[in-house]
């Protein structure tokens, strides 16, 4: 007798209650001077290569996956979003920053 393939206990409901459990809210994006945005430098788990990390952007994926291409684009570096924090491959600190307040975002430590 051959075993079937157990896929585990899968579960359909159409309780609305259930839904929004499990759904996460996306909040409206501030505008840039309210934007109070991070810039940090990181090696840690990365073998010794550095990256550039912004992290505090209040928004939407859509917009923070925009304003992190547009800042890899103009670092010319690539780099990645995850978890609400941009990812910028290099030490990068300096042009990051110089284009985050050219470009409006006032509020940046």
């Amino acid at each position: 007798m051959k075993k079937k393939n157990y896929i585990g206990n899968i579960v359909y409901s159409t309780d609305p209650s259930m839904l929004k459990e499990h759904m996460e809210e996306e909040k409206n994006t501030l505008i840039p001077e309210q934007q109070a945005l991070k810039i940090l430098l990181d090696t840690k788990q990365r073998a010794g290569k550095a990256v550039t990390l912004i992290t505090g952007f209040i928004g939407t994926t859509v917009d923070i996956g925009k304003l992190g291409k547009t800042i890899k684009t103009y670092c010319g570096t690539g780099g990645s979003v995850k978890d609400g924090v941009i990812i910028i491959q290099g030490d990068q600190k300096d042009k990051v920053k110089q284009w985050l307040l050219k470009n409006g975002y006032t509020k940046i430590q």
